[in-house]
């Protein structure tokens, strides 16, 4: 595992145009002393020393605490973490939804075993060496052999991927290229439920000094000793541009207890929900026609959203979500997502087996339901390595909160161009409940139809 922050240096043409660069620290510094004084940017910039900037953020602050977290907003950093698990990656950005950043995607890289961390890397206790070894063994396996699998399907049956005729026929070489990228991408999607979460991935975030000091208590607080690793590496990394931010980057008592408050309520979680749930609360006096109207200028996920369906709430419950679909949708940058992290099943793409695949594939899908109840069991006993026992497909009840214009957003990003078949699914069958509630709004949301990129 690597943590590695990166500063932002100012372009050519800004440096032609004469704009002044600053520190993360002084950034916010100088932001600060906008709420004290009024004396302007280049009052301010006159205090700074060149020569000693640290000696500089101090004699702007003065009376200012720089550890208010509003300072601390002011104060851009940006890292980069190599070789984290997938569930660590997840559970990362589930606390940093407005983060800005990026992932290595299991939908456009082929993995291998070599990506697997050691259980001594993971801290997994000797007496589940073995054990933990044979199923990843056995998962990584079935996935090689599920890939090779769909890919020939691919090739031989290019109408299945929904590929476009002409550029099938296409000769060019560009063309060619697209095409065997596509038909990759539809293996991948399918494959790769088998795929343990604890394989390595890396990822990349953008925000303030004040999120990455909150993550860094989230997760030196957390029962995983893979996430408090992360966290004094980022701490570690975090002291290269706000070192004043440190005293606050440290464990906490209360997120401790509560970590282990909600690993001891896995044994007793149980969901009864039966479909996909769509809870709408619109503001008072609002109407249907009032959302419906608030997309008459609608034309793209990206446009314009009306008052009404901005100040409605909405909540979607998944009974049932693959870990793959869950890590995607998690990532989305508004709400309040709650997933508690004990599987209810697994799930292999066997809505998508061809008749003459059954038998080969449904082979293959058996170590991914047993890896996933495994992991269950150990889940239910407090077992804290639990997640490292499952795969991309095991399924958790997920659930997003979040204002009915981001719902929208969110149904039309995830059924659009390149979309996922499996979220995009999903997110039909949600829009659906939707519609049901709300059905003067069919037609003007902008719902895709997933064709591959």
């Amino acid at each position: 595992m690597k943590v590695t922050h990166v500063s932002i240096q100012p372009t050519e043409a800004a440096q032609n145009a004469g704009r002044p660069s600053l520190t993360p620290e002084l950034l916010a510094a100088s932001g600060a002393r906008y709420s004290r004084n009024n004396e302007g940017l280049e009052s301010i910039l006159a205090k700074i020393d060149p020569q000693n900037l640290d000696k500089s953020v101090d004699g702007i602050f003065r009376m200012i605490d720089y550890g208010h977290q509003s300072i601390a907003d002011m104060a851009p950093i940006a890292m980069f973490m190599d070789g984290i698990t997938m569930w660590l990656a997840y559970l990362v950005w589930s606390q940093v939804p407005t983060a800005g950043g990026q992932e290595s995607s299991t939908r456009y890289l082929k993995l291998a075993i070599s990506d697997l961390p050691s259980a001594d890397d993971l801290e997994i206790p000797v007496a589940h060496h073995g054990e933990w070894n044979d199923l990843m063994t056995r998962s990584m396996e079935g996935y090689e052999a599920a890939y090779r699998v769909w890919e020939n399907f691919a090739e031989s049956n290019p109408e299945a991927t929904r590929i476009p005729k002409g550029l099938i026929e296409d000769p060019s070489d560009k063309a060619q290229k697209q095409v065997a990228r596509m038909r990759r991408n539809f293996a991948f999607d399918r494959a790769r439920y088998l795929l343990p979460v604890a394989l390595r991935t890396n990822m990349m975030l953008v925000m303030s000094a004040r999120g990455w000091v909150q993550l860094t208590q989230w997760l030196l607080s957390h029962y995983l000793p893979e996430a408090n690793h992360l966290g004094r590496l980022i701490v570690g990394e975090l002291g290269l541009s706000a070192p004043r931010l440190l005293r606050h980057a440290t464990e906490k008592d209360s997120i401790v207890k509560g970590h282990l408050d909600e690993l001891a309520a896995l044994s007793s979680f149980s969901t009864t929900q039966p479909e996909v749930g769509v809870s709408i609360l619109m503001p008072s006096g609002a109407s249907n026609a009032d959302l419906a109207d608030s997309l008459r200028h609608h034309d793209n996920r990206y446009a314009y959203f009306g008052e009404a369906i901005r100040r409605t709430a909405v909540r979607v419950a998944w009974p049932k979500m693959a870990f793959a679909e869950i890590r995607d949708l998690n990532r989305h940058r508004t709400g309040t997502k709650y997933c508690p992290p004990l599987g209810l099943g697994f799930y292999g793409a066997e809505d998508q087996f061809p008749t003459a695949l059954t038998e080969e594939l449904s082979d293959l899908l058996r170590i991914g339901a047993e890896v996933t109840q495994r992991g269950i069991e150990l889940a239910k006993g407090g077992f804290h390595a639990f997640p490292y026992f499952y795969v991309l497909g095991t399924e958790f009840y997920f659930e997003h909160t979040m204002t009915a214009d981001k719902f929208v957003y969110e149904s039309e990003l995830r059924t659009g161009t390149g979309a996922h078949y499996r979220y995009a699914d999903q997110m039909r069958e949600a829009l659906a409940k939707w519609y049901e509630q709300v059905p003067e709004t069919k037609g003007l949301i902008l719902e895709g139809s997933a064709e591959p990129e």
